[in-house]
């Protein structure tokens, strides 16, 4: 049995494929800990780790100098924090999934000699994890090209983003047939700062349908709890079969059974479309600094798996237009929903956890008996 520290940022999209890699690991006999940051508490409920620790950390601020000097000490006192507990669990190896709350510890790590992997969710090299490479052994990516890679110097491995286990329970689900009689169901969501404009543009969208569409349409949409009334109040004007939620816990079923996703381009949903092969129209979180949605978003794009809505000329005209063109013609869908299907990676998981029994000196992995 080996332990490992897995470090995350407390939002979802590094926290679930740091819970696929400790559930695998787990699997595999091994004793798993979490270090990250007080977020953890919205999205770790679930994460199989023996401990969880909440490690101090900040996001540089260079245009402001007193959130520069405050930040600063706090990221030294994360390291010292992060010192300390690592020499008290004493991990044979580290895994880093991006975000700043992973630079305090995984820098402790590599201080105390430690050998560690650090993993990028994103088609863009994250900049927490651009300033972490250098103490890292091996970057493990999500995907074969991946922004501001080429110049670093460490080992690179291809490894996918890894799913949870719900996900690849039902990543052999086949895409729904649909035929000209049959319900129509499109999943929409898009996180706290998706939730928000989606409630704003997709509703009008989907007014504008003509009448046999609207009339075989099974929409579910994840809402702001603020936006349900107005939003319900939408589509019964547009007489829609509509399931309203702020949350859905079984979100990845409802995605399996439906034939066209409209939502944000984060990593995890990405991988969670890709593994299970569902065509998507994706809005890219606006305003993001190195456009990491939006070059996920192209990855998709370019494989012919799905199709880029920029939000800053989207309109319920051209949203509408666009579904309506999609949902006419079912080969097209079908044959996107083959092309997300040939990204997936749902080996992802299995290809990460031997890279760190790798690095943790188990011995010799399936990955290295296959290379």
């Amino acid at each position: 049995m080996k332990t490992f520290v897995l470090m995350a940022g407390g939002t979802g999209g590094h926290l679930f494929p740091a819970m696929a890699l400790a559930q695998e690991l787990k699997r595999r006999g091994h004793e798993i800990v979490l270090m990250t940051d007080h977020r953890v508490a919205n999205y770790g409920a679930d994460f199989p780790a023996k401990e969880i620790h909440v490690v101090p950390a900040a996001t540089p601020s260079l245009s402001n100098p007193i959130k520069f000097v405050t930040g600063g000490f706090k990221i030294v006192g994360g390291i010292a924090v992060a010192f300390g507990k690592l020499g008290k669990v004493r991990p044979d190896a580290v895994i880093g999934f991006g975000g700043y709350p992973t630079f305090p510890p995984f820098v402790a790590a590599s201080l105390r000699g430690i050998p560690g992997i650090l993993h990028e969710q994103n088609a863009v090299l994250g900049r927490a994890n651009r300033a972490l490479s250098r103490f890292a052994d091996i970057l493990a990516l999500s995907f074969p090209q991946t922004k501001f890679v080429d110049a670093l110097t460490l080992e690179k491995r291809v490894t996918g983003n890894p799913v949870r286990d719900r996900v690849r329970a039902i990543a052999r689900t086949p895409y729904p047939a649909l035929d000209g009689q049959s319900p129509i169901r499109v999943v929409i969501f898009g996180g706290s700062q998706g939730a928000r404009a989606f409630a704003d543009l997709v509703p009008p969208a989907i007014a504008l349908l003509p009448e046999e569409i609207r009339h075989r349409l099974q929409v579910v949409q994840q809402c702001r709890a603020e936006d349900l009334d107005r939003v319900t109040e939408a589509y019964r004007q547009a007489k829609v079969n509509v399931e309203l939620a702020a949350f859905f816990e079984d979100l990845p079923e409802r995605m399996a059974r439906a034939h066209l996703v409209i939502g944000r381009s984060g990593a995890s949903t990405i991988a969670e479309l890709c593994v299970l092969g569902r065509p998507a129209i994706l809005v890219p979180l606006p305003g993001a600094i190195d456009a990491d949605q939006k070059n996920n978003a192209m990855v998709m794009e370019a494989a012919g798996a799905g199709w880029i809505a920029e939000q800053a000329t989207l309109s319920p005209l051209s949203l509408g237009t666009r579904l309506t063109t999609l949902l006419t013609n079912p080969d097209a869908l079908q044959t996107a929903a083959a092309a997300a299907r040939a990204l997936g990676q749902p080996l992802a998981v299995e290809k990460l956890a031997d890279l760190a029994e790798m690095l943790a000196g188990k011995g010799t992995t399936e990955m290295e008996r296959t290379q």
